[in-house]
This record gives structure tokens, C-alpha cells and sequence, in this order.
């Protein structure tokens, strides 16, 4: 998905769930390989040992996109949560299934992704059990533990998987993904649904003297510079509570109707034109759409007339461009402040669907 940009909505917009689906196959490391083998006998050691109490747990985490085939498992490609479960049964000694608060596309980043997943109490008392000492001395918390340790994890399974560039080089994908903070939550926290909003930025390289190889897999190139106050102009024509079904590709039994909260853009220190655009929640490609339809009017291909009718009459159109996925970064994850309320907002969230 864009970002994919499918994630869970307010009540008041949200379609029913579709995360009880099997998930596609994960990426595979070969019947030969040596870490293949050690994931398997993990498993297989852990399927061994029966059920057990459930221990729920939230990683937050960041991306380079560039080096992925998007957030989701796909067969034969490598994606973030083909590695991320791979290094989580080498760490854990288990299989996980991750619930994410928003899947993406290939070559979309994530600056703050936060993903849950289940893991049998013993599980996760066997990780405290293998701690290790940390820089003061004192011995790590579980917590502590498993950001070590998956981080480790992560660093062997992109190694095996991403072919060196250059001699000595370990892997191109080395340290693309990083795990920040580990935590154990309450069993009715979800990544997904317990979800205020989410907040992207998009950057764009607009004339030539704001481009270069730097930039080349975190911006958009535009080859023509761009009216920022056109482009807010743009943006606010869009705001609100709106069925977004012209500015994104819709997905079976899921509305398309969102909040929009806010589309800013503005230049950075750089000279990039950066937008910061938030939601209740997104849907597939609603966010490269929306800065796609954008730049449209900014370039003067389309009118404002042209952007209000899209909002009036939803319809997929292909006059709508979709931008280019390099320049998007999913900045950050809102949930409610107290834990006692992750649990009802996951409910309500999941409760509602309006009619269009």
C-alpha cells in the first residue's frame, strides 16, 4: 500500500477490520541457508513447548524505504515485515504474526512505525532470562533486551538477504530498519486501531539546483520550481471530512471516507518544499494523491474548480496524479495519552462504519 496508507480510522470513519486475514508468505532464506535453518529450529522448538499465557508487545520503529518492496510480505521480495518477523523468531525463539499502525509502499519511509504482536509469557521471560549487561553495568530490562537483541537480529537477516555493493560492504539494506523502543502493553492495545491520526511528510525537489544524489530516494524531483502558497492554497481545499474515493484506489468493504486535519507546505532549511499532512487515518495512496493534485494546480495543469470537484463528485479519476513514493515519510503515530483508553479506542474504532 502507499504510504499504504490503509490504516485504521476514527469511529466515525472507519471501515471493518480486514487485519484477521492470513497474511501473504514472508520472505524466504533458502532450504540451504544457515540462518533459514536456525529460524527454523526456533520454531520448531517453540511449537514444542504448548500453550502458554499471552504477553502483548509494541515496538516502535523507523525505515529506509528504498531498499524495500513496501511494509507487507511478499513472496520472493523482501519487505520490512519479512525481516522484522524473521529477526523477531531469532531473538524469540517463536513464531509472530505484527499488527502494524500503517503498512507502506516500496520506497516509502517510516521515521515512526509502531507495530504490536503476541508472544507466549515464557517467551518473553526467556529473553529476560538471556539479558545481557548494559553500558553502566546494570543488567537490561526485557525491553531494553529486545531492542538489543532484535536490532542484532536485524543486522544478520539483512546481511543474508541484500547483496554487498561494494567489497567489504555487509549488505545494502544493512541498518535500514532500526527498533527504538520496546514495551509490554495492555492485551487490548492495537497498533492499528488504537490509533488517533497519523502524520506524513512529503518532500519535493522542485528545479534542478535543489536536486542531487542525496536527495534522489527521500524527494520527489520536480523539474520546475513550485508556488508554496499556490500549493497551501491547494491543500486547504481538501480539509475536513470528505469521501476521498477521487484521491485514492479503494479496497474491498472499506470506506473511503476520512479527516482530513491539516496539509501544510513549506521550505525547509534545504530549499525542499516539505508538506505535512495529517488524518484520522489514510487510505491507499490518499496521501502521494493528495500532493499529487497538488502540484497539478501549482503547475497550472489543473484549476482549483478542478480539485473542488473532486471532493464534490468522488470518483476514481485518472486525471488525479499519484506522486512518486520517494518523497514520503510517515512522521508519526497519535494514541491517546492514558492506556487505559488504547483498549475502547481500538473498540470504537472498529465498531463503526458509516454509509456513504
Amino acid at each position: 500500500m502507499t504510504p499504504a496508507e490503509n490504516d485504521g480510522a476514527s469511529p466515525e470513519t472507519r471501515a471493518s477490520s480486514r487485519n484477521d486475514e492470513n497474511p501473504a508468505p514472508g520472505l524466504t532464506l533458502g532450504a540451504d541457508s544457515p540462518l533459514g535453518a536456525e529460524v527454523r529450529s526456533g520454531a520448531q522448538s517453540a511449537a514444542r513447548e504448548g500453550s502458554h499465557m499471552i504477553r502483548r508487545i509494541r515496538l516502535d520503529l523507523a525505515y529506509d524505504g528504498s531498499v524495500f518492496s513496501g511494509w507487507a510480505k511478499q513472496p520472493s521480495l523482501v519487505t520490512v515485515e519479512g525481516c522484522l518477523e524473521e529477526a523477531a523468531r531469532l531473538v524469540l525463539r517463536h513464531d509472530v504474526r505484527f499488527t502494524v499502525a500503517g503498512r507502506t509502499d516500496a520506497g516509502v519511509h517510516a521515521d515512526h512505525q509502531v507495530v504490536h504482536f503476541d508472544v507466549p509469557d515464557s517467551a518473553w521471560e526467556g529473553l529476560a532470562a538471556r539479558r545481557g549487561k548494559s553500558g553502566d553495568g546494570q543488567s537490561d530490562t526485557p525491553e531494553q533486551a529486545l531492542v538489543r537483541k532484535m536490532n542484532g537480529a536485524l543486522a544478520r537477516v539483512l546481511s543474508a538477504v541484500a547483496p554487498p555493493l561494494r567489497p567489504g560492504a555487509r549488505g545494502a539494506a544493512l541498518g535500514a530498519v532500526v527498533v527504538r523502543v520496546a514495551r509490554a502493553v495492555p492485551s487490548d492495545f492495537d497498533a492499528r486501531f488504537s490509533a488517533l491520526s497519523r502524520s506524513y511528510t512529503y518532500r519535493i525537489a522542485d528545479g534542478l539546483a535543489r536536486q542531487g544524489p542525496l536527495n534522489r530516494t527521500t524527494a520527489y524531483w520536480c523539474r520546475e520550481p513550485l508556488d508554496v502558497d499556490v500549493l497551501n492554497a491547494a491543500g486547504e481545499r481538501l480539509l475536513g471530512l470528505h469521501d476521498f474515493l477521487s484521491f485514492c484506489k479503494p479496497r474491498p468493504g472499506a470506506t473511503t471516507i476520512r479527516d482530513l486535519h491539516s496539509v501544510r507546505f513549506e521550505r525547509n532549511d534545504q530549499g525542499l518544499i516539505e508538506a505535512r499532512i495529517s488524518a484520522d487515518a489514510f487510505c491507499h495512496n490518499m496521501v502521494r494523491s493528495i500532493v499529487g493534485s497538488c502540484v497539478l494546480v501549482a503547475q497550472g495543469v489543473r484549476g482549483f474548480e478542478w480539485l473542488d470537484s473532486r471532493i464534490e463528485t468522488p470518483a476514481r479519476d485518472s486525471s488525479v496524479r499519484l506522486a512518486p513514493p520517494e518523497g514520503l515519510v510517515l512522521e508519526s503515530i497519535s494514541y491517546p495519552a492514558d492506556p487505559n483508553e488504547w483498549g475502547p479506542r481500538a473498540r470504537r474504532t472498529r465498531s463503526r462504519r458509516p454509509e456513504r
